[in-house]
């Protein structure tokens, strides 16, 4: 039972935003079982709506994942206690917020507000995953990690490059990441994507472990110019957030 669910699992885990549909075929190949092992799978997550039939005989994500989805986003603490402090920024400077979290190496969007003078940021919907290396809420997540575990990670995804700004050696990510939690935020400074920047701060939780990060983004030369005051405040909604949370900063 156990090895079919991770089997399962390992399905699902194969749809992804540049891979949204899947032949049996491939999800056999990619997964290295006999085709009739494959189909089965299939097969049972489309009867309880976990994936979904396509023209073509191809599959995709069943909108039960979506359901389940906002059932997660309804009940989990984390994003209800930190969506006030973020709507707080949003209608302090009408930019967008994030606040993100680590699962298995990759950044997850879990909430996002987007203001009066927002840009559209296509890659950071709610429930998208990113590589974090590049990005101000991922360089936080990792930044509080043991050194072990951010080189696991390294290693087994490696270091894309996004733009020219993008963090691709080891060591100046290493670097980085001890600055990181050195002065209690992150910058992604067009690494992810030209002419958007952002800062970042952890959210931490009762017993002050960083289970996210959230962050203000804005166009580059905005942010520039008003750079040290986006730091003050988002490290202002950090303490808050975490404050909501349970956080007791210092013990007191």
């Amino acid at each position: 039972m156990l090895k079919t669910l991770a089997r399962a699992g390992a399905v699902l885990d194969l749809f992804t935003r540049e891979q949204p549909e899947l032949g049996v075929t491939e999800i056999a190949r990619r997964l290295g079982i006999p085709k009739s092992n494959a189909h089965a799978l299939v097969h049972s997550l489309c009867k309880i709506g976990l994936l979904r039939r396509t023209p073509g005989n191809r599959y995709a994500l069943g909108w039960k994942v979506f359901v389940l989805s906002q059932r997660l986003l309804q009940s989990t603490e984390l994003r209800t206690e930190v969506l006030p402090v973020m709507q707080a920024l949003v209608d302090r400077f009408g930019e967008t917020v994030h606040l993100a979290a680590l699962q298995e190496g990759h950044v997850v969007y879990v909430e996002k507000l987007e203001g009066t003078r927002a840009v559209r940021i296509s890659v950071s919907a709610v429930g998208g995953e990113l590589p974090p290396h590049s990005s101000g809420v991922g360089k936080v997540l990792l930044a509080y990690l043991p050194r072990e575990q951010v080189r696991a990670i390294v290693d087994r995804q490696g270091l894309p490059p996004f733009t020219r700004r993008t963090i691709t050696r080891w060591e100046e990510l290493e670097r980085e990441l001890v600055a990181v939690r050195e002065r209690g935020y992150a910058y992604d400074l067009e690494e992810t994507l030209p002419e958007l920047c952002c800062v970042a701060a952890p959210v931490r939780d009762h017993s002050g472990h960083v289970i996210a990060a959230m962050s203000i983004s804005a166009p580059a030369h905005r942010f520039r110019r008003y750079r040290d005051t986006y730091t003050q405040a988002i490290l202002q909604a950090a303490r808050k957030a975490s404050q909501n949370l349970g956080y007791i900063p210092n013990g007191r």
